[in-house]
């Protein structure tokens, strides 16, 4: 009867096989049964997405029950028997007589248990669609009930719909911990969790020591962290009595997002790119030196855009000026006088930060701002305060106490915040005689400065020839006989373009081709253009941006050497008929997204923040493969991680392409380079200028047209009509819709590079309708009728110049 009683248990588990989970190795490609035991009954149905099974990482010869992604690259997302690996081949999951699933090894001794205290009756496990292997009552009226849930024990993968955090009646805390390496998955010393106390905010640990952290829960989502969330994924925050936890979900359930703790201790928010058929990491913590924790010790703040990175808060010095010498920070900032509660009435306003760790402190929901200050102002010891919740307009209040900790300025795509720290009496009150007294200083050392600079300044120059000093640039130095060679002593014929620096030489240096730019000497912007080239481009590398070879600064001559494209620049393509056709859409489609990737290197990944200010279509230069690379940084500016914009009385730029709040105002920002982009992806689109476009019914320049047939369902019809056999709809369709997100009218509509870059890529991401664009408005027709196609642009600096668009 045993044997009969084991064979129909088989012949059950062989039936049903067509909906049970297989089970695989990594190690040795092959089907690994599920094999029931006598005293259980094993039944797991199988996810679409996701399959459990056994498997070896790496190289290892351990093997774990694990769960991963079905048909896609290994990986791995939870873990089953992280300390207890089995050594052969014997692996066998089942369900035991008290209604655990366990895991057997070749003893069937028990070397992993879900370790429930009650017994389940019928049970039966499932691999969820979510990525989640529960363990429910078979027979119970409500499925959703279960009784475990392979969520609740998180490995180093936080899946969307997963909770992060706490269950308060039974004292659960879901956190992550990293793989010791990526060989072992057993715990290793790193550990990503919710801090619940006062108000929330996700802390990455090497054991107990903090590493990272985003700034607190303000209402609406955490600090410090890229602004993507609206676009990509949703996050949730819930606290009751009973739950304290974060969750993410995406905005598309096709959107496949993960997000992972790996053993070097940086967390990552990935994306699958069907495209790519690999993971994109959308952000990741600690991304760069100031998301250390504490980099710059108690009162210091920290900006990646400085050098040094780390500088005390108004009102504090170094504790150790030799430390701080050494960089070495931690030791923080004290303050520079003993502060006089009874003298000390004001706060200093930062602005744009991500707030301090919740070390000591108090939060008050019901007060408002004034009132926070004024509470602030009752206690001595209270060193700051902000507003506790962001959302209707900001509420609650947020006070710290002693030393203020982890405070760092943010870039515009971060979310920051604005602090108020408490000054002394010397620092608020006699602020103004201070100002003044310097400022006076500083203006006489001035004019004697310049009285001096004027006497000596001609025999200066004429000593040194007219050269920079030759130490302070970054690049290698040609000579002057060396160029005039490479170009036969820059003869017309090896004219290649020419703008407003001057004229650009095709050249042969020592067989390698280069394009040589050379100031010329009437150029009003050539100088300022050649320093601010050597400053920037010299410290930049990315694949699509133009690659800097050297300079020349002997004698009068100011000369760069750039890497050659062969195939000249974008506009020499698209806004040519015949040309137009050898770009087909998957290699516009290829440019469009070159050109998002090296603009988002200079708005975030550089070392520093550079705002282009001057993206066109000539600009971007073509390589032998046709790879884009953005050229021309002699309008570029630097941005802090501080500065959100800024404002010039000196507009430079090109007509069609400038902001509306450039163009008019003299504002500055990360979204002038949106919005050329947006103008660009429409000129690619279409093979149309923005500039000196017309319509034989609407008077509207390119961006009032492309929003009015986007409106009206029309968007395909802006298709230039060589790309007729060649184009794919959605994405075509997503360029049109992306660059009128990018050419809104207002700046803070549009979206930054990074959500730019997500938005093209993925085809199920949902994208919010553009609002009407900027410089909307309809121009008389005589305008139109006497709209030209010609190859120049309008320059403008207060005065208007004419820049040619051959490409260099």
């Amino acid at each position: 009867m045993e044997f009969l009683s084991f064979f129909s248990t088989l012949f059950c588990f062989f039936f049903i096989s067509s909906i049970s989970l297989r089970l695989l190795s990594f190690a040795a490609d092959i089907i690994t049964p599920i094999q029931p035991i006598r005293d259980g009954e094993t039944l797991v149905s199988s996810s679409q997405f996701f399959e459990l099974g056994f498997f070896s990482p790496g190289n290892s010869k351990n093997r774990y029950l694990g769960i991963w992604y079905k048909d896609k690259p290994r990986t791995v997302v939870w873990v089953a028997n992280r300390n207890n690996p089995i050594t052969d081949h014997s692996g066998v999951l089942s369900i035991s007589k008290d209604g655990n699933l366990v895991i057997l090894n070749q003893t069937m001794s028990i070397i992993w248990s879900s370790n429930i205290s009650r017994v389940t009756e019928n049970p039966a496990a499932q691999l969820l669609d979510t990525g989640n292997l529960v363990l429910r009552n078979n027979m119970s009226a409500i499925p959703e009930r279960y009784t475990w849930q392979s969520f609740d024990y998180p490995t180093d993968t936080m899946l969307p719909g997963m909770e992060l955090g706490w269950n308060l009646r039974t004292g659960l805390q879901r956190y992550l911990t990293s793989w010791r390496s990526s060989d072992d998955p057993s715990p290793g010393d790193f550990n990503y969790k919710l801090d619940i106390l006062g108000l929330p905010q996700l802390v990455i640990r090497r054991g107990s020591v903090k590493r990272s952290r985003t700034g607190p829960w303000n209402g609406i989502y955490f600090g410090g962290i890229p602004m993507v969330s609206n676009i990509i994924f949703k996050t949730t925050m819930v606290f009751n009595e009973d739950e304290y936890y974060y969750m993410y979900e995406p905005v598309s359930n096709n959107v496949i997002m993960r997000l992972v703790l790996d053993h070097s201790g940086s967390l990552e928010r990935l994306l699958w790119n069907d495209k790519n058929s690999g993971w994109a990491a959308l952000y990741s913590m600690p991304y760069d030196p100031c998301d250390i924790y504490g980099q710059c010790g108690a009162n210091g703040i920290c900006s990646v855009s400085k050098k040094p990175i780390c500088e005390c808060l108004e009102g504090f010095v170094p504790k150790s000026q030799k430390e701080w010498e050494a960089h070495n920070w931690t030791g923080g900032c004290m303050r520079s006088s003993q502060l006089d509660c009874q003298k000390s009435k004001g706060f200093m306003k930062l602005v744009g930060v991500k707030l301090p760790d919740l070390l000591e402190f108090q939060v008050n929901k019901s007060m408002n701002l004034t009132d926070c200050e004024a509470e602030c102002s009752k206690n001595c010891s209270c060193m700051a305060y902000s507003n506790s919740n962001i959302s209707q307009g900001g509420s609650g209040c947020l006070m710290w106490y002693g030393n203020v900790v982890d405070i760092r300025l943010v870039a515009e795509e971060y979310r920051g915040r604005d602090v108020y720290i408490r000054m002394p009496a010397t620092n608020t009150e006699s602020r103004g005689k201070i100002i003044i007294i310097i400022a006076s200083t500083i203006l006489g050392l001035l004019l004697l400065s310049m009285v001096v600079y004027c006497i000596f300044w001609k025999q200066r120059a004429n000593r040194r020839g007219g050269q920079e000093s030759a130490e302070n640039i970054e690049l290698p130095l040609y000579d002057l006989a060396a160029i005039a060679a490479a170009t036969n002593n820059f003869c017309q014929e090896n004219i290649i373009g020419e703008g407003g620096f001057g004229p650009v030489y095709k050249g042969n240096l020592s067989t390698e081709e280069v394009a040589v730019k050379r100031l010329s000497k009437n150029s009003g912007q050539g100088v300022e253009q050649f320093k601010n080239e050597v400053d920037l481009i010299a410290k930049l590398q990315h694949r699509n941006l133009i690659g800097l070879l050297g300079c020349c600064i002997q004698e009068q001559e100011r000369i760069l050497i750039y890497e050659y494209m062969p195939n000249k620049s974008l506009d020499y393509f698209i806004f040519d008929h015949q040309r137009s056709a050898l770009l087909r859409w998957q290699k516009r489609y290829d440019i469009v997204l070159g050109i998002a990737r090296g603009l988002l290197y200079l708005h975030q990944d550089s070392k520093f923040q550079i705002i282009h200010l001057d993206l066109k279509a000539s600009n971007i230069l073509l390589d032998r493969d046709l790879n884009p690379k953005i050229s021309d940084f002699g309008l570029a500016r630097i941005f802090g991680d501080d500065d959100r914009e800024a404002t010039t009385k000196r507009v430079v730029g090109t007509f069609g392409y400038m902001s509306p709040e450039y163009a008019i105002d003299g504002t500055i920002s990360i979204k002038s380079d949106v919005f050329s982009l947006g103008v660009l992806l429409l000129e690619i689109v279409s093979g149309k200028k923005n500039r000196g476009f017309c319509h034989t019914d609407r008077y509207h320049n390119l961006l009032g047209h492309a929003w009015l047939m986007w409106s009206e369902g029309r968007a395909l019809e802006l298709m230039d009509e060589c790309l007729k056999d060649s184009y794919v709809t959605w994405e075509l369709l997503r360029c049109v819709q992306v660059g009128l997100l990018c050419v809104q009218n207002f700046p803070e509509d549009r979206p930054t590079m990074s959500c730019v870059i997500f938005m093209l890529e993925n085809e199920e991401a949902m994208l919010p309708q553009p609002k009407q664009p900027g410089f909307f408005s309809e121009r008389s027709s005589t305008i139109n009728e006497n709209a030209t196609s010609t190859s120049k642009e309008i320059y403008t600096e207060n005065a208007v110049t004419i820049t040619m668009l051959d490409g260099r």
